[in-house]
């Protein structure tokens, strides 16, 4: 004989079921300034760039321990000699221990955020967003999600910018801070977080990478892996300085493709690469190529922040 369920929890287990499948996942723990991340996150105190004697660390809080790359000579564009990175996993109650006889480096503090020179066009500097089409303003920052009311052809652009710190989530995840600045809207130059990752392929034997070189922060996004990874810790005020010039159409018809330089934090990354396309990936595919339009600044689900933005038309 078989036995039969009474409707009611039938019903009850029915809703319960729905319920679990259609509750949303909870929110990734997220922090926008350092004092909170501190106070909040047992591991934020460690995040950051090291140095004792010729050998230099950085050290990524991810999933609940660390990830530590290890330079021989000195930190990328700061003296490390090229060769292969030594990566390995601490725990929490070990980072500590680890970390004895290292200084600790803050790079951001030492680099350059020039004002806007004379004859630059200031496109945000704190107090309006009158340049910008959906420009929203916090603590005077210019929030990720805008793009120029001006549009734009050739141009030098020098922006600052700072990632969230998202330390629950794995290495190369797509969600650490994306971002990005288009030229044009076409052409884009990655924001992210990918701090203290390297881009060979041994580093990756034991750890799922999610997301590939050339899709992380300072990349042609799809087209072009920048030459050094000169990202800095998340909450980290970082600068990038590009160098643009646009494609050249007659008609429909393109007769020269557009170009880019782009500087990390001071150090070059792209040397004039010509770019065969717009930047783009899923089903649509790249971005079309135009001959002039705005800068855009993407907003990909992360709050990701902006300051003295300012360009010079070539």
């Amino acid at each position: 004989m078989k036995y039969k369920l009474p409707k009611i929890l039938v019903s009850l287990s029915f809703a319960a079921l729905a319920a679990t499948l259609s509750a949303k996942p909870a929110p990734t723990p997220t922090w926008t300034d350092a004092s909170t991340a501190a106070k909040e996150h047992p591991g934020f105190d460690y995040l950051g760039e090291y140095k004792k004697g010729k050998t230099a660390l950085q050290v990524v809080p991810a999933e609940g321990r660390f990830y530590l790359s290890i330079y021989r000579g000195g930190l990328p564009g700061a003296g490390w000699d090229g060769g292969r990175i030594k990566h390995e996993w601490v725990e929490l109650d070990a980072i500590k221990a680890r970390l004895k006889g290292f200084k600790k480096v803050d790079r951001s503090s030492r680099l350059d955020f020039p004002k806007a020179p004379k004859g630059a066009i200031t496109l945000f500097d704190g107090t309006s967003v009158e340049e910008w089409g959906n420009g929203k303003i916090k603590n005077g920052l210019l929030q990720a999600g805008t793009k120029s009311r001006r549009q734009f052809k050739d141009f030098k652009l020098h922006l600052e910018f700072m990632v969230p710190y998202k330390p629950e989530l794995p290495l190369s995840h797509p969600d650490r801070g994306n971002s990005g600045v288009f030229a044009l809207g076409a052409y884009e130059v990655q924001v992210a977080d990918t701090f203290g990752l390297d881009e060979s392929p041994e580093a990756w034997k034991d750890i799922k990478q999610i997301k590939k070189p050339n899709t992380w922060c300072g990349s042609v996004y799809g087209l072009n892996t920048q030459n050094v990874n000169m990202c800095l810790p998340p909450l980290s005020w970082q600068s990038l300085d590009i160098e643009f010039t646009a494609a050249r159409f007659e008609g429909e018809k393109k007769i020269s493709s557009a170009r880019i330089s782009v500087w990390q934090n001071g150090v070059l990354i792209h040397d004039d690469f010509v770019l065969p396309s717009g930047t783009g990936g899923g089903p649509r595919g790249p971005r079309p190529e135009v001959a002039q339009g705005p800068i855009l600044i993407q907003n990909h689900h992360n709050p990701t922040q902006y300051r003295n933005i300012w360009v010079i038309e070539k």
